[in-house]
């Protein structure tokens, strides 16, 4: 018999390239490939790329560069590296230029041919390189008619397994099949929505190579949500590149709205969780969704980017100060507790002191929960690229470190304004805190995966220690900058 091949992924970049890697595995795992979890343990090492801003770039070829030198350790199994992921879909042919450690760099379209691939560099052959296009050319420009095209299999949207051919009116009791392999054990998971976006964001490229909006129809996602329930999964987390266009191209734009209540009902599913909401598309019903749906939790991620008008027009974008204030006000009239969060970009071209100025007003009154921020940077293909008025690199470095400072406070306040109230926590871990004492840790329902904090839960002495995808109510007893301190109720 054949010796069994083994890969392993590496995956970089935000929680949609997750769900990409673990499709991967599966379409791996299905053609007979071993899945591992340390890449000098593989055969081949996969490299999920993230193309999104500088230094997501840099870290993807750094983690490259690192994985790549496995092949020189005796110690190592390792005999190939292939960079796959945002990254090599919009370079392509120049990544593959600048880094001959890599055995090959793969788009998008090769996800669903991958294990030949890989086969094929471990006798010896080379693929040629991806050749990057604009892959919102490769589906029609009225949303109507992408669900039919992206059917027809012609057009790889990665992380949304088979499109399936089951009504969109009605959820079959047996779904279409999953094709994904979970990579880890947490208790959650992210679980796509949709591929692409049909914003124009001057600042952003990722439409160009992650193509035009697409959403998965409602069967498929039932169907691996309840795959991921059967997985141990508790929470379920909605990705996309924008959850609030979801059902624009199946004829309802309500199409989130009535699905929520589905998957809350899914059996085994704790908690339901969206991500990635548009201020400028979110629609009352949706709010209301969000907020009112049991098993939903009350969890705004609102990209508003900053806050001064005339700059967010420059953005292509929508809003104001007054208008974001007050559709956080909307939030909290229907969820007081809710949790919001959101990323802001300082220094865009021809950003000014006033419109700095603007968006510390924004922040000051608007009680969010966890911010990103980040100074802008060009982008190639770019429409802000090519505009005038830059503002001076050390400018942008001074007002990345004002409003990081400013926005730290601010979420150190919040946070101390959660003590005494009461949520749910799912456990994640056990920590040791070195001393022998093990507490439980994770997060309650305002505080999203990964990157919103985390609640270390107190327990009296002798108590049982709750298990890892425990739902434990507690009360929030302390906060500790972002991350808060409860225990159970």
């Amino acid at each position: 018999m054949p010796a069994v091949r083994s890969v392993a992924l590496v995956t970089l970049g935000c929680v949609r390239n997750e769900v990409d890697s673990e499709e991967l595995a599966g379409r791996l795992a299905a053609a007979g490939w071993r899945l591992e979890d340390d890449p000098a343990a593989a055969d081949v090492a996969v490299v999920n790329t993230c193309g999104f801003v500088e230094q997501a770039k840099k870290d993807s070829v750094d983690v490259l560069l690192d994985v790549a030198e496995l092949r020189d350790d005796d110690a190592s199994r390792t005999q190939a590296v292939v960079a796959v992921g945002c990254m090599s879909e919009r370079y392509g042919k120049d990544l593959a230029e600048e880094l001959p450690e890599v055995d090959a760099v793969l788009g998008f379209d090769s996800y669903a041919d991958l294990s030949t691939h890989l086969d094929g560099i471990l006798h010896g052959a080379r693929p040629e390189s991806h050749v990057p296009r604009d892959r919102r050319t490769l589906l029609p420009v009225s949303p109507a008619k992408r669900q039919a095209a992206a059917r027809s299999g012609a057009v790889a949207l990665p992380g949304l397994g088979e499109l399936s051919d089951a009504s969109l009116a009605k959820v079959p009791e047996s779904g279409p099949p999953v094709v994904r392999a979970r990579l880890g054990s947490a208790p959650w998971a992210p679980l796509k929505l949709a591929s692409g976006c049909d914003r124009r964001c001057s600042f952003c490229a990722i439409p160009a190579f992650r193509g035009s909006f697409v959403s998965r129809p409602p069967a498929d996602v039932l169907a691996e949500a309840r795959w991921l329930a059967e997985q141990g999964v508790k929470e379920v987390f909605l990705v996309s590149e924008n959850s609030t266009s979801y059902g624009k191209d199946l004829g309802d734009l309500r199409a989130l709205e009535s699905l929520l209540p589905q998957l809350a009902a899914v059996d085994g599913l704790e908690r339901v969780r969206v991500s990635y909401l548009q201020p400028a598309e979110v629609r009352p019903g949706l709010l209301e969704a969000i907020a009112g749906t049991p098993g939903v939790t009350p969890y705004f991620d609102l990209s508003f980017q900053h806050s001064a008008p005339a700059l967010l027009r420059r953005m292509r974008r929508f809003g104001s100060t007054d208008e974001f204030l007050a559709l956080l006000d909307r939030v909290r009239t229907l969820a007081p507790e809710a949790g919001v969060r959101s990323n802001v970009i300082v220094g865009f071209p021809g950003e000014t002191e006033d419109d700095v100025a603007e968006l510390e007003r924004f922040l000051e009154g608007a009680r969010l929960d966890v911010v990103g921020v980040f100074g802008y940077s060009d982008e190639d293909g770019t429409e802000a690229a090519s505009l005038t008025d830059k503002v001076d690199e050390a400018v942008v470095a001074e007002r990345v470190d004002r409003i990081s400072r400013l926005v730290e406070a601010l979420v150190d306040e919040r946070a101390a304004q959660r003590v005494g109230t009461r949520d749910a926590v799912l456990v994640e871990e056990h920590d040791d805190d070195g001393d022998g004492l093990v507490s439980a840790v994770g997060r309650t329902g305002f505080q999203g995966p990964d990157v919103d904090g985390t609640t270390r839960i107190e327990l009296a002495p002798g108590a049982e220690l709750p298990p890892v995808g425990a739902l434990v109510p507690v009360q929030v007893t302390a906060s500790e900058g972002v991350d808060l301190v409860a225990r159970p109720l």
